[in-house]
């Protein structure tokens, strides 16, 4: 999904309720907070979404959807493989400063797998998609050694991500730690 794809309105109420459920948490985050920062009264919001809750699952849905995209873009360049994987991790990094540099970081984390579970699964099992076909496709062309089924090495990596992503103490950690993953596995797959 594209910016140019959605209603303004509801993009000033996500855009609006990400930066406030950083400022303030999941918990403490209320319907007039969010309205507040979209410049919109609370019925006003009622009218795209019934509570905060499904303003969040939005927020996720609408992550995954970026972060498979950019994923996508990134391993599909033409380049040598460890080149491709720095871009996947960083394009599936980019926006997590906001998340990490937060305060509130970890319970927008926890919010996440509690407030939309069905959508965090989708979306991980997208990601760990991309990866496979990458990992299949360069496998098919000689340009990589598989230990595994491509969809084993992909659940590995996108798991090895998102640990980093759950206990970095901040963006620059994570970046660094996610940096160094890519280069372990390119190094590992191109032996």
């Amino acid at each position: 999904m594209k910016d140019a794809d959605i209603d303004p309105k509801v993009k000033a109420i996500l855009e609006s309720a990400w930066q406030v459920f950083a400022t303030y948490g999941f918990r403490k985050t209320s319907m007039d907070d969010i309205a507040r920062g979209a410049k919109m009264s609370r019925p006003a919001v009622y009218l795209y979404y019934k509570n905060k809750e499904a303003i969040f699952r939005s927020l996720v849905e609408m992550h995954y959807t970026t972060k498979t995209q950019a994923l996508s873009a990134a391993l599909n360049a033409d380049a040598p493989v460890e080149t491709l994987l720095q871009a996947a991790v960083a394009a599936q990094g980019d926006g997590v400063a906001t998340l990490l540099n937060s305060p509130h970081g970890m319970e927008l984390l926890d919010a996440g797998t509690s407030t939309a579970p069905d959508i965090v699964e989708a979306g991980e099992a997208g990601l760990q998609r991309v990866y496979a076909d990458w990992l299949q496709r360069e496998s098919d062309a000689g340009r990589i050694r598989l230990a595994d089924d491509p969809a084993e090495v992909a659940a590995t990596i996108a798991a090895a991500l998102k640990g980093i992503k759950m206990t970095a103490p901040d963006y620059a950690r994570y970046t660094a730690r996610a940096a160094q993953l890519a280069a372990l596995v390119a190094a590992g797959l191109t032996a």
